[in-house]
């Protein structure tokens, strides 16, 4: 249990960093041995309307969609349907022929993609920026994507992977790591193998066995006055709403997108995502359901990078001691990390402020919901956490 000094030093904490509009809003969530032992909710889902974050409320997860974009992938994994060591192009005809590009030039890659690559984030594909080749390419693939993204004439999840595809790699791939689309292309693959859409996939094999009812790639009318507003900080230190369509992701989820990303478009509650991580934490297992088998758990929650890989993770500082596998980060060395854990630690965050950590030492898990732009962990989120962790 968490002492009653504790959740006062949880709570304070988030209503400063509320009171200097750090954030409009957020609600946290502490699983201690199997069982709830704190919940708390503070400030606004739409400050405007002055409508509070209650515990139903509906946050973008963007990020935080990678891992259960990976469990996906498990699962088709140790049913064998999926060999980790399958070239991408098998499933997505858009990676045949690949070619790494740098500022000296390019050439032909000399080995083609795995599905392990997009899952360890070592296959050279990159987020849209204009510092490379390779990112320059993506940027215009993104920039497709928002020229029709509320048509009728949308690009599909399938359609979107066969454009990444035709980008130059940033590298070759699984020589080094670099944070980018391969989730989405997973998203993509495990549509090609199940025959069906992937938000169909995850609706079947992981949200209904969970019971995850507010999980999904939109938001039904009768939900939508749950969804909280995205907020940004100005100039002034004051925030707005954010209205903005990042990543292909529809700001408003008004709607069942054609493109369901794997890296970024899932809402969710702090509720429904607690019980996707309570699977994990057991094992697997979700009450007399068996979704994934232990040793799959096992695998997904291990990293993965090999020394040149983890030497171009290392360059992510606020991550030191922590390695990468299976599209989430994976503490390693507890005494380099900026904040307190425990070795084997996993989880990941979300561009809007979505959180979670699992740590299965010392059986306690966190989940920490907000939607500010350009947030991932920042500091209010190690600072909740390592109350939390300094007290157990």
């Amino acid at each position: 249990m968490l002492s009653d000094k504790t959740k006062h030093q949880v709570i304070r904490v988030l209503q400063q960093a509320i009171n200097r509009n750090e954030v409009a809003g957020a609600n946290i969530l502490v699983y201690k041995d199997g069982e709830e032992v704190f919940y708390h909710e503070a400030g606004m889902r739409q400050v405007q309307k002055k409508l509070p974050i209650q515990r139903d409320t509906i946050f973008r997860l963007y990020s935080m969609t990678k891992p259960i974009t990976a469990v996906a992938v498990m699962l088709l994994f140790e049913r064998g349907l999926i060999d980790l060591f399958d070239p991408v192009c098998q499933f997505i005809p858009g990676f045949i022929g690949q070619h790494v590009e740098d500022d000296i030039g390019k050439s032909p890659v000399s080995r083609e993609v795995t599905i392990k690559d997009l899952l360890s984030m070592t296959s050279g594909l990159v987020y849209p920026k204009t510092e490379s080749p390779a990112c320059q390419a993506t940027q215009e693939v993104f920039e497709a994507i928002d020229e029709k993204l509320l048509s009728e004439e949308a690009l599909s999840t399938y359609a979107i992977a066969n454009l990444l595809g035709q980008c130059p790699l940033a590298f070759e791939p699984g020589s080094s790591w670099q944070y980018g689309t391969s989730a989405d292309v997973l998203g993509a693959i495990v549509e090609v193998v199940s025959g069906v859409r992937f938000g169909e996939f995850l609706e079947q094999e992981l949200f209904k066995p969970l019971g995850m009812d507010d999980t999904g790639f939109w938001v039904p009318a009768t939900k939508r006055h749950r969804l909280a507003s995205a907020y940004a900080t100005t100039k002034a230190q004051e925030l707005k709403v954010y209205e903005g369509n990042h990543l292909g992701i529809i700001n408003g989820m008004d709607r069942l997108p054609a493109f369901e990303s794997g890296g970024a478009g899932l809402v969710s509650t702090i509720d429904d995502y607690a019980k996707f991580t309570q699977m994990l934490m057991h094992q697997g297992r979700h009450q007399n359901l068996q979704i994934l088998q232990p040793r799959t758990v096992k695998y997904l929650t291990s990293s993965t990078l090999h020394p040149s890989q983890q030497q171009s993770f290392d360059l992510w500082y606020t991550l030191s001691g922590h390695s990468y596998g299976n599209l989430m980060r994976v503490m390693t060395e507890c005494s380099q990390a900026g904040i307190l854990g425990s070795q084997g630690e996993y989880g990941w965050d979300g561009w809007l402020g979505a959180y979670f950590c699992n740590c299965p030492k010392d059986e306690l898990n966190i989940l920490i919901m907000m939607q500010k732009k350009d947030a991932g962990t920042i500091s209010l989120t190690r600072k909740l956490r390592n109350i939390i962790y300094a007290s157990i």
